[in-house]
């Protein structure tokens, strides 16, 4: 059963979560370069997840809360 799976909780940015949410949602994730299948599957696991978040409500982010998570992000590059 898959709560009996142990897990690891991870705290985001909100622009990181949306960025990161919109990109594994509107990528191929079979062109996406793996070593392992494990891999893309982590991937289609955490976009998943990600969509369940009920705290964050990820998938209703518009095209202007995308555009200004990507511009928070970008502005913290710092490299």
């Amino acid at each position: 059963m898959e709560d009996d799976l142990p897990t690891v909780s991870v705290r985001l940015w909100r622009a990181d979560a949306i960025v990161l949410f919109d990109w594994l949602a509107n990528t191929d994730l079979d062109a996406v370069p793996v070593t392992h299948p494990a891999q893309k599957q982590a991937l289609a696991d955490l976009l998943s997840r990600m969509e369940w978040a009920a705290d964050a409500d990820l998938a209703s982010c518009t095209a202007e809360e995308i555009a200004a998570a990507r511009r928070e992000v970008a502005g913290d590059m710092g490299w």
